[in-house]
């Protein structure tokens, strides 16, 4: 927690770059945070995840789990604008193309992971397992 403070403490500080990314991030240009927003919650049994990506096909929207990693690609196709007849728009927040979010959960049973995609909402749920999982494996040096 206090290094992340710092860390923050250090960017904002840096004026290059404090200044250089101001607009970007004050209207949200560079795209970060506006995909799969996601709420993720735990409970003794399992890890429920829930990512909104409306207008998004079910057929277009990927998820693997590998090494502890929950990889969730989603791709939304093209939109028509609301544009004037002289081809006017003010204001266009709506993205589209291929984009992919990356989860560590720990002590997944990857066999029992359900999701379910309904009104817009990707809900994932993934069961712990009572046995703890090793991912690392230590080699001895002859």
């Amino acid at each position: 927690m206090a290094n992340e403070l710092q860390n923050r403490f250090n960017d904002f500080m840096n004026s290059d770059n404090f200044f250089s990314n101001f607009g970007r991030s004050f209207f949200n240009l560079d795209g970060h945070d506006t995909y799969m927003k996601t709420d993720v919650a735990e409970t003794p049994k399992d890890y429920q995840v829930n990512i909104d990506l409306p207008g998004v096909d079910k057929q277009d929207i990927q998820i693997d789990f590998k090494n502890n990693i929950l990889t969730v690609s989603a791709k939304r196709d093209s939109f028509s604008d609301q544009t004037d007849h002289e081809g006017n728009l003010i204001a266009s927040e709506r993205s589209y193309g291929r984009f992919t979010r990356q989860y560590q959960f720990p002590n997944v049973a990857r066999e029992k992971i359900a999701a379910k995609y309904e009104d817009g909402v990707l809900k994932i749920t993934l069961p712990k397992t009572d046995e703890e999982i090793a991912n690392n494996h230590h080699i001895e040096i002859q």
